[in-house]
């Protein structure tokens, strides 16, 4: 085994989940309702949604962006991580998956902090700017149509502040940022060429881009962390 490198695979991974998941009830039920959906690996394992939290507290975020709610694992797990007085705006296209998420949010009694916009992320983020509200969000989380990935990149780096942190998931795409051909029938017909393309794209940007510090993780399915500077 190369030096610094570890497999988490089967029994490591359990290993890794009994050892540090603390996972509430009522995220656990959300996750298991999100399960038996067709298209349920868009959403993010347990251990992710911990990770964001603690990431958000680590930073004392009040005023956060999702985008891409899906049935709303992750906007849940960063609401509850966030006080009383906190704001998050998230951005989806679905009424039928929000409608999930918004049953959850109420029963955890974080509702109040969060507002839906049922749009294309695209216009809620330019709606966001033209209202005068650059450089003032803590966090934002990227989770949507890869295809968009960099505008929503693009959009969001100007609305965060400084010091202000981005996590952009699904930077390894099931790895077929490296070889397309790994992916099967299910995850072909999710994830044409062009996004694929698409996140090989960022990843090259960001890599270069002075305007922050970055830092790629193999948690999930890739995550890259971005420090606006």
């Amino acid at each position: 085994m190369e030096k610094g490198k570890l497999d988490l695979v089967n029994n490591m991974y359990q290993y890794v989940l009994a050892s540090s998941l603390r996972e509430s009830d009522i995220l656990n039920r959300l996750r298991v309702e999100t399960g038996k959906d067709p298209k349920s690996v868009m959403q993010i394992p347990p251990e992710q949604g911990q990770f964001m939290a603690f990431l958000v507290k680590l930073i004392g975020a009040k005023r956060t962006i999702e985008i891409g709610v899906y049935t709303g694992y992750s906007t849940l797990c960063v609401a509850q991580a966030m006080p009383n007085d906190s704001y998050t705006i998230a951005c989806d296209v679905s009424y039928e998956w929000t409608t999930i998420a918004k049953k959850y949010w109420k029963e955890a009694a974080v509702y109040s902090k969060i507002d839906l916009r049922i749009a294309p992320a695209i216009d809620t983020l330019k709606s966001l700017l033209e209202d005068g509200q650059s450089e003032s969000y803590d966090f934002v989380f990227i989770d949507a149509d890869k295809d968009n990935y960099d505008k929503y990149y693009e959009l969001s780096l100007k609305l965060l502040r400084k010091g202000g942190l981005m996590a952009i998931d699904n930077v390894l795409l099931f790895g077929s940022v490296i070889d397309s051909n790994i992916l099967d029938e299910k995850l072909k017909k999710m994830l044409p060429e062009s996004s694929i393309q698409a996140i090989r794209d960022l990843n090259l940007k960001l890599k270069d881009d002075n305007r922050v510090d970055i830092s790629m993780l193999q948690i999930a399915d890739g995550i890259t962390l971005v420090r606006k500077i």
